[in-house]
């Protein structure tokens, strides 16, 4: 590639095709289908867009019963991902991604909502339980390890008297989503930290 040629990607808001296998997954969990796009539940498809729009990548091609699309993300070949399986069970395509890549789970980065967080807050973990999140416990599933990291995003407690599924599935109200937004916005900069291995550094920025 000329020099040119990178600058006519630079200027067009591409960036330049990610050389080597691709080494780290993330993976944005959600449900497909217009009727869940505003849904508590796809915080973590909203927070992968947003990581995807931030290093000039497109999440549009269908592999791994999921949209995909790879790039450089802080110096790694990253392939991101949106399961298409429904949330209940995106660990069939984390897996097989991972198995085809041959990617150890702890280059797998999941981002999802989380109801024990209030919006506007994030947490990061090294790994942990699936916490009642049923794409999360999907994932252990599939994986054979709860040992991965995560980016949490508050949706809110499900209020007394509410069905949880319900709850994730309703879309948020304009306060919250603002809210919701707002913390989203630093999930390109957490994934880098990741990325980079400064996991300690993101929880205490984050956290």
């Amino acid at each position: 590639m000329s020099i040119f040629d990178l600058f006519r990607q630079i200027e067009s808001g591409s960036a330049p095709a990610a050389s080597g296998p691709v080494t780290h997954l993330v993976v944005g969990l959600g449900n497909p289908g217009a009727e869940y796009a505003n849904s508590r539940h796809n915080a973590g498809f909203r927070a992968i867009d947003l990581v995807a729009d931030a290093n000039h990548v497109r999440i549009d091609r269908a592999k791994f019963h999921a949209l995909v699309g790879d790039g450089t993300v802080a110096g790694k070949h990253v392939l991101l991902m949106k399961p298409q399986t429904y949330m209940n069970s995106s660990g069939i395509a984390v897996k097989e991604a991972m198995d085809f890549y041959k990617i150890p789970s702890e280059n797998v980065i999941v981002l999802f909502d989380d109801i024990s967080l209030v919006p506007g807050k994030m947490r990061i973990r090294r790994s942990g339980s699936a916490g009642g999140h049923n794409g999360v416990k999907s994932l252990i599933e599939y994986m054979g390890t709860n040992v991965f990291p995560r980016v949490k995003l508050g949706v809110g407690a499900k209020p007394e008297g509410w069905d949880l599924a319900d709850w994730v599935l309703a879309a948020l109200p304009p306060e919250d989503r603002k809210a919701l937004d707002a913390v989203s916005a630093s999930a390109p900069e957490a994934v880098a930290l990741l990325l980079e291995g400064k996991t300690d550094e993101a929880m205490r920025k984050f956290n």
